[in-house]
């Protein structure tokens, strides 16, 4: 039976109000860009977007539709965004480390921040008013190591993380067992020691978020597989010790790390993903203790989850499976904060991180 007309017009419009753009860091040939439907839960296939030798970790401009990525051979490459969510290079710039793999813009849009995982250091360069990546202001080696001879022998800055405020930047470091904290200066981009906050000997902390509410930090601990719980002071760029979690069922005997950590929207859950167990644990937050509460390993879809994100609209998790070359998704209940079967898994080649604009 042929549909009339409006019919069909309308459920077009229907169907682009509901998708939204996903771009999709990779360790192979370049940028990926995909639609993600909110309203089914589908990501269509992914297609080369921007040709760049393995632009790893994505970061977007607060201001300008302008997006940023760390990539092979210690680059910081800027793409400007079409309407149509198109990129085109805008410019790079060199951050002075080796081994860049995580990076965060500040609040104002003229700072980006790089931790440089492969000599242990950060940087900050310089923005340009038209977003442009200009000149390194700060470049900081972090010094000491850690008890495991393989991961930790130097330091292995491994993410950076601008506080809400802008006057405080977070340094998780794999290598020597810290968060590290400095000052920041949005006016001349420049960053000084401030403090830390120490995991657990051989835990390597890797990345981190913030709660909604500003209360507290989560860091993931790559190697022993655990959350440390912090306090938050935002007014003293401090970060207190709470407890430590596990992310691993007990009876796990495997191998498995920890990737990613991100909280949801509402604040009231916390999620991370298990390389090796390949899972995603979810945990409920106690808005005033800040403490964690397991609730339940998720099976991501594939292998090696280097990466996921939660979509805007907080009812779905997608999840970069690395090893696989896929991208699954998985329904979640906002209210309970459980996750669904992963359904709907497209192929990418290596992806490694996942950003809607």
């Amino acid at each position: 039976m042929k549909l009339p007309s409006s019919i069909l017009i309308l459920a077009l419009f229907t169907g682009l109000a509901n998708a939204r753009p996903v771009f999709i860091g990779t360790n192979s040939d370049g940028i990926y860009l995909a639609d993600f439907d909110e309203a089914k839960g589908t990501l269509s296939e992914p297609k080369l977007s921007a040709k760049v030798p393995a632009p790893g970790f994505l970061a977007l401009h607060p201001e300008k539709p302008i997006l940023y990525a760390v990539c092979k051979g210690n680059s910081v490459a800027a793409f400007t965004i079409g309407d149509d969510h198109s990129l085109t290079a805008l410019g790079n710039a060199n951050p002075g480390g080796q081994g860049s793999t995580h990076l965060s813009i500040d609040a104002t849009g003229r700072t980006v921040a790089i931790a440089n995982y492969g000599n242990g250091s950060i940087s900050t360069i310089r923005l340009a008013p038209d977003g442009k990546p200009g000149d390194v202001i700060s470049y900081l080696e972090i010094e000491g190591s850690g008890p495991n001879p393989q991961r930790q022998a130097s330091s292995r800055a491994h993410g950076v993380y601008f506080a809400a405020d802008n006057r405080f930047l977070y340094v998780p470091d794999l290598g020597v067992d810290k968060t590290l904290v400095y000052r920041f200066d949005p006016e001349t981009s420049e960053i000084i020691a401030h403090g830390f906050i120490a995991s657990a000997p051989g835990a390597g902390p890797r990345h981190l978020a913030f709660s909604p509410d500003g209360k507290n930090a989560y860091i993931n601990n790559e190697l022993d597989n655990t959350i440390l719980a912090a306090a938050l002071d935002g007014n003293q760029g401090t970060l207190s010790p709470i407890g430590t979690t596990p992310t691993l069922p007990a009876d796990f005997e495997g191998e498995s790390t920890t990737a990613e950590i991100e909280v949801h929207p509402n604040g009231r859950f916390v999620y991370v993903s298990n390389r090796g167990h390949n899972s995603i644990a979810v945990f409920s937050r106690n808005a005033e203790s800040g403490e964690l509460s397991l609730l339940q390993h998720a099976p991501c879809g594939g292998e090696i989850p280097r990466h996921f994100k939660i979509d805007p609209s907080g009812k779905w998790l997608l999840c970069a499976n690395q090893k696989t070359h896929g991208i699954s998704v998985l329904s979640l209940d906002p209210e309970t904060g459980m996750l669904g079967e992963p359904q709907s898994t497209v192929k990418a080649p290596g992806p490694i991180c996942l950003l809607f604009p």
